[in-house]
């Protein structure tokens, strides 16, 4: 059977989608932002706020929260029509390996850890390898601050990480209000990352003191049985940015990048990679290796070099 042939009509809108900016928008259609993702569905707000679902046109690329896109009202609702070329995009392998759009559009990551649960050096350093990778700002979030003593090895590990040029705050959620984050959040869109525990839900309520929502609450309009694990939202913050939550980001691993992307992920290798002896350097055992030389000389922690380690061999491993 020979394949269908696209339409020129159709062959325009996959054009639009993949190369439409935002002073061509008004030309194809009328401008939105995607609040939630379902299914064949997405929950789309236009500058007016009044919201909407759209269907999605037959081969358009899969929009997700954060997409700024063209739509256009039909008699029902709306039809999606194309997607605006994004800034970048948050992406997790699925259960089969292939990458997935998550969370689109991203000005800031939050990473956030506390006392409890224990956090894993190597799951912070996998969120900042990603931020890298994307080219989006990433901040830590030290939570649960009113568990620790003034001494405590996690105030010395947030250290470590404000004298890499991250950005650091240290919270809880006793604080009368949510001032320090709105602060270190600004204008920006942004998306909490970290593992189940840390109190991400209680930093979003502080966020959001006004809204009656529940991590992953799909809207009024689409709550109709769909499943809420994997669906990433959109929230506008009262002082400002916008929130995205994505159930989806809180377990994150790196099978999908190479291990240069992973070394370009420690902000502070950056001075030495391209000086070991040997191209292919692993930096694991080789003679001459420009990473293990500046561990010894102080120039980079010996943590973050095992954190390193840990992380390449897991990709060889395929975990």
């Amino acid at each position: 059977m020979s394949k269908r042939r696209l339409t020129e009509q159709q062959t325009r809108r996959i054009q639009a989608q993949r190369s439409a900016s935002s002073q061509d928008a008004s030309e194809l259609g009328q401008p939105g932002v995607v609040i939630a993702r379902y299914g064949k569905q997405a929950l789309i707000e236009p500058p007016s706020g009044d919201r909407l679902l759209c269907h999605l046109r037959a081969h358009l690329e899969s929009p997700v929260a954060g997409d700024n896109i063209v739509w256009l009202p039909t008699e029902e609702a709306g039809v999606l029509d194309a997607l605006v070329t994004r800034h970048n995009v948050l992406e997790r392998p699925d259960s089969q390996g292939r990458l997935r759009p998550v969370a689109a559009n991203i000005d800031l990551m939050l990473i956030v850890f506390a006392p409890e649960p224990a956090p894993q050096a190597s799951l912070i350093d996998r969120y900042l390898i990603a931020a890298e990778n994307m080219g989006v700002e990433a901040a830590l979030v030290l939570n649960k601050a009113d568990l620790l003593e003034p001494d405590h090895t996690l105030i010395h590990q947030l250290a470590r990480y404000a004298a890499l040029g991250y950005r650091t705050l240290v919270t809880h959620q006793n604080l009368p209000d949510a001032r320090d984050l709105t602060e270190l959040i600004g204008s920006d869109t942004l998306v909490l990352v970290g593992q189940s525990g840390v109190g991400k839900s209680s930093l979003i309520k502080r966020l959001l003191p006004e809204a009656s929502i529940r991590v992953g609450a799909l809207s009024e309009l689409a709550d109709k049985g769909r499943h809420t694990t994997t669906t990433a939202e959109l929230f506008h913050l009262p002082g400002g940015g916008r929130l995205i939550d994505s159930p989806g980001v809180r377990d994150f691993g790196l099978t999908h990048v190479s291990q240069e992307t992973v070394a370009n992920g420690f902000r502070e290798f950056w001075p030495f990679l391209g000086g070991c002896r040997f191209r292919d350097c692993r930096h694991q055992s080789e003679p001459g290796c420009a990473l293990a030389a500046a561990v010894e000389s102080g120039d980079v922690s010996l943590e973050r070099f095992e954190s390193f380690q840990q992380i390449a061999n897991s990709l060889r491993e395929g975990a």
